[in-house]
């Protein structure tokens, strides 16, 4: 399974994590030195929610958070009641 929002296509973006030492020119050192350069993942923030498409028939989707709080969905009620 991806980790890819099925509306808005969202993925993971690769970049990376700079460590840095020493003390800044302008504080009076002799300048920040890069002592290492790891790579990384920014992971976008997906949910498993149940829909109503715009036919009327309910089905799990992968969004993105933001899509979420934007309200760009109807969400499935749960109807099942629990048995005592």
């Amino acid at each position: 399974m991806s980790r890819v929002c099925d509306y808005s296509g969202k993925r993971p973006r690769v970049g990376k994590k700079v460590v840095r030492r020493g003390k800044a020119k302008r504080q009076g050192g002799i300048g920040l030195n890069v002592t290492g350069v790891s790579k990384r993942r920014w992971k976008p923030n997906l949910q498993r929610i149940r829909i109503v498409d715009e036919n009327g028939t309910v089905r799990r989707v992968r969004v993105c958070a933001r899509y979420i709080k934007a309200g760009k969905f109807t969400k499935v009620v749960n109807t099942k009641k629990k048995s005592a």
